[in-house]
């Protein structure tokens, strides 16, 4: 047995270092996880067109959305106060852009709402479209006076103003509010044309973008298809030369999309990943507005599998969160202070 002799101090154990505190930040782009549900609503009320659906699916889908909606906005406003970085986080180069989505997906809700509610729903639209325009317009000049890293850059900048622009002509244009969605389609539209040219440089000549912020690439099928709803509903549902333009450039940002399926593989789950979620329901949405248009032999079975593949990755997707959650592996945590 080991001893020590006389006069010899014992050893000293090891100091234990102790894990530091920490506690979650709920972060902006947990906006997705809302924004993308209310995609899903919106693509279930157009398969009611192409389909002989009942409602109370779409209904109950819109329910979930602002219920979730509801929940994100008090959970992060309470955080973001509560830690004084509200100001930052919309000002953040990464995360300011998907503040934008606390107020975007409201439009759709109040789309939906005037159906019930005309009054409300007007009310509710409005007040989003005036939001809407004035964050993006902060975002925007907030861009121009502390210009950053281009290699900070990602899709999510299409948020605030191209699809805060076209959402909320899609949205205006379905209460017959034509000339201000008009506006709001060129506000949305020009928009895209400015940042698209941007975000293509950053893409094809800097270095990829970091791991979390892979699942944006994702939005980049978003501005064709979702100006291609709002022209749709500016246009009474025509297959017109602009709708017609829009689908060829949609048509090969899809074709992009399967490109990049190995690239997503690299990223790590998180919210990030709802960036997937309103994208591709525009894109069902679109597929389904032109089947209606076009009422190809077989209509209806290739409706009922766009609607079915939407719905299914959908639910994949709510269960991965959900055990990421359970997991506490979802949320971001930062140093307890």
């Amino acid at each position: 047995m080991p001893t020590t002799r006389p006069g010899t101090p014992a050893p000293v154990p090891a100091p234990r270092h102790e894990a530091t505190p920490t506690r979650v930040r709920l972060t902006p782009n947990l906006f997705g996880t809302s924004f993308g549900l209310t995609g899903l609503a919106a693509t279930w009320t157009t398969a009611g067109t192409v389909l002989d659906l009942p409602h109370w699916p779409a209904a109950a889908l819109w329910l979930a959305a602002a219920a979730v909606h509801v929940v994100v906005l008090v959970a992060y406003l309470t955080d973001a106060i509560t830690h004084r970085r509200l100001r930052s986080d919309v000002d953040d180069p990464t995360l300011g852009p998907f503040t934008a989505l606390a107020v975007v997906p409201v439009l759709l809700l109040g789309a939906e709402l005037a159906r019930y509610s005309r009054g409300a729903g007007e009310l509710l639209v409005g007040l989003a479209a005036a939001a809407t325009v004035l964050l993006g317009a902060w975002l925007t000049g907030g861009w121009i006076l502390r210009p950053g890293d281009l290699d900070r850059w990602h899709p999510g900048y299409f948020l605030p103003t191209v699809a805060g622009g076209l959402v909320a002509a899609t949205a205006t244009a379905s209460l017959g509010w034509d000339r201000l969605a008009t506006v709001l389609f060129g506000y949305g539209a020009v928009s895209w044309l400015v940042l698209g040219s941007i975000l293509l440089v950053r893409l094809f000549t800097r270095p990829a973008l970091p791991a979390p912020l892979l699942p944006t690439l994702a939005i980049e099928v978003a501005p064709p298809v979702v100006a291609s709803n709002a022209w749709f509903a500016l246009n009474g549902g025509r297959a017109d030369l602009v709708v017609l333009l829009l689908a060829g450039y949609g048509l090969s940002m899809v074709l992009v999309q399967l490109r990049l399926l190995p690239l997503y593989r690299k990223a790590a789950f998180g919210p990030g990943f709802w960036s997937f979620s309103f994208s591709y329901a525009a894109v069902a949405g679109t597929a389904l507005t032109w089947l209606r248009i076009g009422s190809p032999a077989g209509t209806p079975v290739w409706a009922g599998l766009v609607l079915a593949a939407l719905t299914l990755g959908y639910a994949l997707l709510v269960a991965r969160t959900a055990v990421a959650l359970a997991r506490g592996r979802y949320l971001a945590r930062v140093p307890a202070v």
